[in-house]
């Protein structure tokens, strides 16, 4: 029988991880890993982490919880329906701002009796705030005036993770982060080399946890950057992922050499996810948003698009004249299709069919598009046109003259996809909290919906169970699933992670 583990996520966002590693379970259908508390800052991302810690209170999820996430009752009334399971929520999550004072003075004691209680058998996951390290915030923090890395307190939340590694002293950890912080410097000392003599140190002496490799090591890097996409995620996130068991552990014979990597499986594409789905419209921000009234906008979107394509040559002609061709299929359209839908269509992939899906499912929440302004309709159009004839998103530099933005950085190559189109047989680009920007990065693949991605389909991508409903509005929405760890991910790397400790 496999030993049972409290788990800690620090910097939960919505509950990736915790979602992943809480998942495994042994064949009698006893948790691995049980969730004992989860801490988040962002009041919409704790609202969500809060309901999906609820929902592990139950062997079966009750109708009451379906019914809410279709939005026919009240959170209230959840509530009131199993206030139990809600009362054990409320233990399991806390919302604070880890590195403060206040925060260590209600967390302290919570971890002493959690490693007391659990006799040791502690896991500590996590990942402090990645936007000091990551290269887009980077360049944003070079424009800002007087910047100085060294007073960034994001640079060293990561602190607040060692802290606490220290003082829990947990049998292993899993430590998450953008792949960026390999190349942050600070004062001209690497980040990396700092965190991983931290990490090491942690337990009291220099090699008090030891760091293993979740993939076979690529040159420099050691077997810490997980490519997502080569573990049956349906897109191309490329993320630091260090894992650390406690030495002593190790070298009382757990483990005899490099122990277990995760293994690879076949690419998914974003199709095994989306395709099939039922087509939306997008919706027009700017003037009255009715389905004539899209209709018109995009004929427009698409005649524009098509006419500016012929400007440029032969070479655009296929999608100049497939634009052509679209148009006058909506232009004769019976129906227009709705913003939203909770229809449930399974995933094509069986692997992400079993792991997605929920059979008493009613109806898929989050699933509804946002507005966009009516002249970045023709460049969605083009873009996604652009791919379904050449099997790529197009670059800046290949956009007909007239359907250029005008932004200052288009034709500096420092933006070149700026207007990104996630093609059907590939997986898709990073899902990142800019998703919640513009949508601009991340164009629905069907140049007939013209459109950015919904929550749900970029928590598709995320690899997010149907049945985990976000909180908050839809802008918090898309800022929750793009900050998270893939949940089927980081059950892959909970199963490494059991076999190494079960010896």
């Amino acid at each position: 029988m496999r030993r049972n583990f409290k788990v800690v996520d620090l910097f939960a966002g919505p509950g990736g991880l915790a979602e992943g590693f809480s998942s495994l379970r042994e064949s009698s259908g006893k948790r691995t890993f049980d969730v004992a508390l989860s801490v988040e800052m962002e009041p919409s991302a704790f609202r969500t982490l809060r309901l999906r810690a609820f929902t592990r209170q139950f062997e079966k999820l009750p109708k009451s919880y379906y019914r809410y996430i279709a939005g026919e009752i009240t959170r209230d009334d959840l509530i009131a329906d199993h206030p139990d399971e809600w009362r054990a929520a409320v233990d399991e999550t806390v919302m604070l701002e880890l590195g403060t004072e206040k925060a260590r003075n209600e967390l302290d004691p919570r971890l002493d009796h959690i490693r007391e209680t659990a006799a040791g058998d502690v896991i500590l996951i996590g990942g402090p705030p990645c936007q000091a390290y990551s290269l887009v915030g980077r360049a944003r923090n070079r424009g800002i005036k007087d910047y100085d890395a060294i007073k960034d307190h994001r640079h060293f939340l990561y602190r607040e993770y060692i802290r606490i590694l220290g003082r829990l002293q947990p049998v292993a950890f899993v430590m998450e982060n953008v792949k960026g912080m390999l190349s942050s410097r600070v004062a001209g000392e690497s980040i990396f080399d700092r965190v991983l003599e931290d990490l090491r140190a942690a337990g009291g002496s220099a090699d008090s946890y030891t760091l293993l490799p979740l993939v076979p090591a690529r040159g420099k890097q050691a077997g810490h950057v997980i490519r997502c996409e080569d573990f049956g995620i349906p897109q191309c996130r490329h993320r630091v992922i260090l894992l650390g068991i406690r030495s002593d552990v190790l070298s009382g014979g757990a483990l005899d050499g490099p122990g277990r990597t995760l293994e690879p499986v076949p690419r998914v594409s974003v199709a095994s996810v989306l395709e099939g789905m039922p087509a939306l419209r997008s919706g027009l921000s700017r003037s009255e948003d009715t389905p004539e009234n899209w209709r018109k906008a995009v004929i427009s979107a698409f005649r524009i698009a098509a006419r500016s394509s012929r400007s440029e040559g032969t070479w655009l002609k296929a999608v100049a004249s497939a634009l052509a061709d679209r148009a006058k299929q909506i232009g004769v359209m019976d129906e227009i299709p709705p913003r939203s839908s909770s229809h449930l269509v399974p995933a094509k992939d069986s692997r992400l069919r079993a792991w997605l899906s929920d059979t008493r499912l009613k109806a898929l929440p989050n699933h509804e598009t946002r507005g966009h302004m009516e002249t970045d309709l023709a460049r969605y159009a083009f873009a996604a046109m652009f791919a379904e004839v050449f099997e790529r998103s197009p670059k800046a530099d290949e956009y007909p003259r007239d359907l250029a933005p005008a932004h200052r950085n288009w034709e500096s190559g420092k933006f070149s996809d700026r207007f990104r189109v996630q093609s059907w047989n590939a997986p898709s680009a990073t899902v990142t909290s800019h998703i919640s920007k513009d949508g601009h990065y991340f164009i629905h693949p069907d140049p007939m919906q013209c459109r950015s991605l919904t929550v749900r389909e970029a928590a598709r991508l995320q690899t997010f169970p149907d049945n985990y409903f976000f909180e908050g509005n839809r802008t918090q929405q898309y800022v929750q699933v793009g900050n998270a760890v893939p949940p089927l991910l980081a059950r892959q790397i909970a199963e490494v992670l059991s076999d190494i400790l079960d010896g």
